[in-house]
């Protein structure tokens, strides 16, 4: 028996992060995703005490493995080097998200489980990096609407999308539905020569106005220049940003 059996008794260095992969592993074997506490401290050889101790009990424990989860999702990103080609770049970022949903299956549904009311730090840190490449789409007139409910639109499609993957294979078993549903939302956020180069789609001079003001909001944040006040500038990116995201 551990050591950690005594509360007074620091637990050996390392037994964290031990209980941590160790819950992580049950999770991904588990054919519900669940896990107990008992079977967490059995397979990491400690008792009871060391668990609570450094997790406060089983919630605790899954948002630590969610952390990790997350970590696992954003170490890839964060050593991307982004390209010169940001609608590339949003293309890749999309199927690295499902590939690692489907690699995860429940790790994923626990990732975004209703259960975890607070997003973690890096699942925020997501939402900016897809940001990020939205606005650099924006300023190069790439960019229908603002960058910032282009990146609602996509996140929501593909965390949606690979949700109905890992969740229900039998029913949702074409292998292609994600690249289809990628370009279908892609087909609504970008202009339409990056979607379908040297053609116009239908409809696409109604788009005109939203993609020019897109591409303009995006270059005003860049570089507001002398020409107006702080206010003034705050006021004409509000008028293009709600310009830019009528339907």
């Amino acid at each position: 028996m551990s050591d950690s059996t005594n509360p007074g008794t620091a637990a050996p260095s390392g037994t964290k992060d031990r209980i941590l992969a160790v819950a992580a592993d049950l999770v991904a074997k588990s054919p519900d995703g669940d896990v107990s506490t008992r079977a967490v401290c059995e397979a990491a050889g400690v008792g009871a005490p060391a668990l609570y101790r450094h997790f406060g009990d089983k919630e605790g424990l899954l948002s630590a493995v969610v952390d990790h989860g997350w970590e696992r999702y954003l170490a890839a990103k964060r050593e991307r080097h982004p390209g010169t080609d940001p609608v590339q770049d949003l293309r890749d970022g999309w199927d690295g998200h499902t590939e690692f949903a489907l690699s995860n299956p429940n790790l994923y549904r626990l990732m975004h489980s209703p259960a975890m009311r607070t997003p973690p730090a890096a699942a925020l840190e997501a939402h900016r990096i897809l940001t990020g490449d939205l606005r650099r789409a924006a300023e190069q007139g790439k960019l229908r609407l603002a960058p910032e409910l282009a990146a609602q639109m996509i996140m929501s499609a593909n965390v949606g999308v690979c949700l109905m993957l890992v969740s229900r294979p039998a029913t949702f078993a074409d292998e292609t539905l994600s690249r289809r549903v990628r370009d279908a939302v892609h087909a609504s956020v970008f202009t339409p020569d990056v979607t379908a180069p040297g053609a116009r789609a239908a409809g696409s001079e109604t788009s005109t106005v939203p993609a020019a003001a897109t591409h303009l909001g995006a270059l005003l944040r860049q570089d507001p220049g002398p020409a107006f006040t702080s206010a003034e500038a705050a006021l004409l990116t509000e008028w293009l940003d709600r310009l830019a995201n009528t339907p």
